[in-house]
């Protein structure tokens, strides 16, 4: 099981690849634009 950090790490990794169609870019971009979000609202509630 791959943790949020390790997600978010493989779709920085995959938005370097030459190959991507713009709507594989979009996508990538749109899933990382995500991790990110749960990863700040995480640490907002853990510093509550």
């Amino acid at each position: 099981m791959t943790t949020l950090h390790d997600h978010i790490q493989m779709l920085r990794a995959e938005l370097t690849s030459f190959h991507l169609s713009k709507c594989e870019r979009r996508q990538i971009e749109r899933e990382l634009k995500e991790a990110l979000v749960r990863v700040a609202t995480t640490r907002r509630r853990s510093e509550e």
